[in-house]
């Protein structure tokens, strides 16, 4: 997904597009070089190159996704980056720390960029977690349902909160408030854009002006 989706405002209809049609698909009026009614907006791809994140949970199509593709279908990988987008990733092999390879994945933010205490802290948390007998595949065999990439990265996020004196999340309330809402973007961008691809656009009807509560979850730390 390298091309920019725009959205253009004309005749009450909103028209998604990869760049302004000739003529407006509902009317037929000339667009390029017209007036209209408002400047076509871009869509901001709601995936981010992993390795100039810091202090996040990444999640990004498994090594044996052939396509690397949010498809809805295949498996997913997980890892948390430090802060100088390195990220941490459990595997078969034990952790891995990757320096490429997270390009295009979702990211979620896990501390605010004004808690230097714990930023200060972070790398330190992270290799020592890393380097936990938990991870060594000599004391433990990664398992895909019980002991995975998701399990590393959880555990991590809880032994950081109880280094805070925080309570821990559940897998479930933490997949539920974090992770989720990010995948449902992903889902309808995606299909967005392929519909762009099969079809030079796509047109609905243009909303009034309600506004929608759009506020992001709140950092976990």
């Amino acid at each position: 997904m390298d091309v920019c989706v725009i959205r253009v405002s004309h005749c009450e209809k909103e028209i998604f597009c990869f760049s302004v049609p000739e003529e407006c698909p509902s009317c037929g009026e000339q667009l390029r070089g017209s007036r209209l009614q408002e400047a076509p907006v871009s869509l901001p791809s709601p995936l981010t190159n992993g390795h100039k994140t810091s202090c996040c949970l990444l999640v990004a199509p498994a090594q044996d996704n052939t396509h690397r593709e949010f498809d809805g279908m295949s498996d997913l990988h997980t890892g948390v980056s430090n802060t100088a987008g390195v990220v941490y990733n459990y595997t078969q092999g034990g952790v891995v720390r990757d320096q490429s390879g997270w390009e295009s994945c979702v990211s979620v933010p896990l501390v605010r960029p004004d808690m230097f205490p714990l930023l200060a802290q972070w790398d330190r948390y992270l290799d020592q977690f890393s380097d936990g007998p938990m991870w060594d595949p000599a004391w433990h065999r990664f398992d895909e349902e019980h002991h995975n990439c998701f399990t590393f990265c959880l555990g991590f996020i809880n032994s950081v909160l109880a280094a805070e004196g925080r309570s821990s999340v559940s897998r479930d309330t933490f997949t539920h408030s974090f992770i989720l809402p990010k995948m449902r973007r992903v889902t309808k961008y995606t299909t967005l854009y392929r519909h762009i691809q099969r079809h030079q656009y796509y047109m609905v009807d243009r909303q009034k002006d309600t506004q929608q509560d759009t506020a992001a979850k709140p950092d976990i730390f």
